[in-house]
Order: C-alpha cells, then structure tokens, then sequence
C-alpha cells in the first residue's frame, strides 16, 4: 500500500475537529443539571441549575419498569428518558427509551436527527431494519430474540415491528440527550400547515384523493 500523501494527512487533521460534532457536545463540568425554567438563558440545549442546589434526585428518573400502553393506532407505546424527564442528563449526550409492542405493534419508521440507537430485546421478537441514503436506499432488516442487540445509524429511517404472538419489551440507548424523533408519515401527511398535496401526488405518484384522505388521516 502507497504511503499516505502529505496533502491527504493535511485534510484529515482539518476534518478531524469537524467530525467530532456528529454526536453531543462533551460536558466541561461534572455536570449541567437542566434548569428548564430559565428562560433567560438561550443556549444549544438547557441552562444548568445553580450546583448549590442540585439533588440527587435530578439524576434519577424512576417508571421504566411499567408497561407502556399500547392501545393505539400502532400498536406501540414509547416511554422516553431523556433530558426532559432526566435533568441530569443535560450535556452527557446520553438517552434511553423503553418501547413496548403489543402483538402486531410497530413503531413506524422514522428517523432521529441527533443520535445512533441501539436496541435490546428484553421479552418477545422483533422484526426491525433500517433504509441507507440517497442514491441506493438498501434496506437492512432482520428479526431479534430476546437478549439481541442491533444498532440503527443516526439519521437513517428505521423501524421496528412485534412478529411474536405475545407482548415485546425492548430498551433503545441513543448518543445524544435529546435526539428527537421525526416518524416520516406524520412529518409527510401531518404537517401543520400542511404540505401542498400537488407535492405529495408527484412526490409518492399517488392520486390526489389518497393523498388528501392520508392528509386527513393524520
């Protein structure tokens, strides 16, 4: 194998900075406890709390071992922790949900536009899979056992769906405190105010009227 070139080793120590902002910023304290009552305070996450007045409590967020009602149109309940319900999380770029499926349930494909996933199986069987980008659009999908792990790469659609005859339990871990969830029907069909349907009917070749009952629907 050639040597690396001068000019290419340059490029990647210039690129190098730029490649460490994919995930959450690292903390420059032993922590930034949310304080989401400032208002006064505008910052790329949350203010911190006055240390002084920090508990132990903050860091602890406590349910995850209750079921999720799953009585909905998907047939999945999602019961997140992150910084919202867990202030300590603030700047650790750190996260987890629980998901519970009743049978059948999916969690629709959608994406997390801040953060990587990974996913355990705790109880049941999961078919999940996740779509590349742009141009090849490869679809990766597999089924996961109990006490099975698979990972979803950040930004890219995914979905998960219960193919047991039983209840699923899984716990999903994501790199960033607050990494959002954009579910692409409701994002699409959802939109408030809403996406011109002429754009839809050309975007996914459908008739006008399908496109307005989805509108509708969602």
């Amino acid at each position: 194998m050639a040597a690396s070139s001068p000019l290419a080793v340059v490029l990647l120590l210039l690129a190098a900075p730029f490649l460490s902002f994919a995930s959450d910023h690292s903390p420059l304290q032993d922590f930034c406890v949310a304080d989401p009552t400032n208002a006064r305070v505008l910052v790329n996450g949350l203010a911190c709390k006055d240390p002084k007045t920090v508990q132990a409590g903050d860091f602890l967020f406590s349910g995850l071992h209750l079921a999720g009602n799953t009585s909905n149109a998907a047939g999945s309940r999602v019961t997140p922790v992150s910084v919202t319900q867990l202030p300590g999380l603030n700047t650790l770029g750190i996260s987890l949900a629980r998901i519970d499926y009743a049978p059948s349930g999916i969690n629709p494909p959608h994406t997390h536009p801040r953060a990587s996933e990974i996913l355990t199986v705790l109880e049941g069987s999961l078919a999940v899979g996740f779509v590349t980008s742009n141009p090849l659009n490869t679809h990766f999908e597999t089924v996961l056992y109990e006490g099975d792990v698979f990972v979803f790469p950040v930004g890219l659609v995914h979905y998960q769906r219960n193919v047991g005859s039983g209840n699923a339990v899984a716990i999903a871990a994501l790199s960033s405190q607050n990494p959002g969830v954009i579910t692409v029907a409701n994002a699409v069909f959802g939109a408030k105010p809403e996406i011109n349907s002429d754009v839809l009917v050309k975007a996914f070749q459908l008739d006008k009227n399908v496109v307005q009952y989805l509108q509708a629907t969602f």
